[in-house]
């Protein structure tokens, strides 16, 4: 049986976020008032570069964060209360775009320091911020856009605040560990590639519903439901990405591919393969993932041969299953039902 390759997710985020699509323009709005950057290297003409390729940046991506943050707003929505008709509903809206739009710029900001740190020279079909100007600069920018954010949530209450300086946090201490057990060299366990990618990813995704529901003051089964949707479909969606880190194209994702590999990053499919080898063919695969010495066909084949792919694929399955199974409480709605399918496209074997 021949095994599908991982499915791109960005092809079906455009078609199934329609039911939120003024949401995501105002939250693309708000951005770019965001972006509209003066006097921020004392050179008019940079200026206008930089603004240029942030916006470029900003409006290309799939906003999956801020898709999943409004749909768990929509999907949370009392139907039987005459709050969902009134004014108040009509700014509390207004609080999910902005914190929608919030998200999506600590979102673009960890991308800018991912970059650096991986040697990125490829990001949504452009060059990376990296690339065009300098690692210190591109650093410098992605610190720029935090402050940007975290200006933005001066007017958000208290319980806000603390979610996304915490989501934040956790993003960061996810990185920090990655960084630090890519350097000590030695094997990754699935249960330490999971914890990683909790933090670096999940949390995210996670936190994202979680917010949605939070305004609009859902009950704690509704919160904990759209929290372990966002956990489990996060953890899928970094496997699948993982897995097009290698049998991916460039052209597909719109960013630079084997990163995992030169940068000594060891995911799912790549702990099985250890995990199947005998241990001569091992120490050789860890030297070369050591060394950044990989052909990535080649490590590709071995995948295949040895069941990594399908193994990592069938990982996904389960996980996606058991994130959408977490949202039973939820009432019936176009949103929820949006939520399923956005999360069954992982495991989609059509393009």
């Amino acid at each position: 049986m021949q095994t599908s390759r991982p499915y791109d997710i960005c092809k079906v985020c455009t078609f199934g976020f329609r039911i939120i699509d003024s949401q995501l323009t105002k939250v693309r709005d708000l951005i770019l008032g965001q972006l509209n950057i003066r006097n921020l290297v004392l050179d008019a003409k940079q200026d206008r570069a930089v603004f240029s390729y942030l916006r470029q940046q900003s409006c290309s991506g799939k906003m999956l964060r801020p898709g999943l943050l409004l749909l768990s707003y929509q999907a949370t929505l009392d139907k039987s209360s005459k709050r969902s008709v009134s004014l108040k509903k009509d700014a509390v809206l207004s609080k999910a775009i902005r914190i929608a739009a919030v998200v999506e710029v600590i979102h673009y900001a960890t991308l800018l320091h991912d970059d650096v740190i991986d040697g990125g020279q490829k990001r949504r079909g452009l060059p990376t911020a990296n690339k065009l100007w300098g690692n210190e600069y591109a650093v410098l920018l992605g610190d720029f856009l935090l402050s940007r954010a975290f200006k933005m949530c001066a007017s958000f209450e208290p319980k806000i605040v603390e979610v996304i300086s915490a989501l934040t946090a956790k993003i960061c201490e996810g990185e920090l560990k990655q960084v630090w057990k890519r350097n000590q060299r030695r094997s990754l366990d699935e249960a330490e590639y999971l914890e990683l990618i909790a933090e670096k990813t999940s949390v995210f995704f996670s936190d994202c519903c979680f917010l949605g529901g939070l305004l609009n003051e859902a009950n704690k089964q509704q919160l904990e439901a759209l929290s372990h949707y966002g956990r489990d479909f996060g953890t899928a969606y970094q496997i699948n990405d993982d897995l097009l880190d290698i049998f991916g194209s460039e052209k597909m994702t719109g960013k630079t591919l084997g990163n995992d590999i030169q940068k000594n990053n060891q995911t799912l499919p790549f702990i099985h393969l250890l995990s199947k080898v005998d241990e001569q063919e091992r120490n050789a695969l860890n030297r070369q993932l050591s060394e950044g010495s990989f052909d990535k066909d080649v490590l590709a084949d071995l995948m295949v041969s040895y069941g990594s792919l399908e193994y990592a694929q069938n990982r996904v399955g389960e996980l996606i299953s058991v994130a959408i199974s977490a949202l039973r409480p939820l009432e019936e709605s176009k949103a929820k039902d949006v939520l399923i399918t956005t999360a069954n496209s992982l495991v989609s074997n059509s393009d």
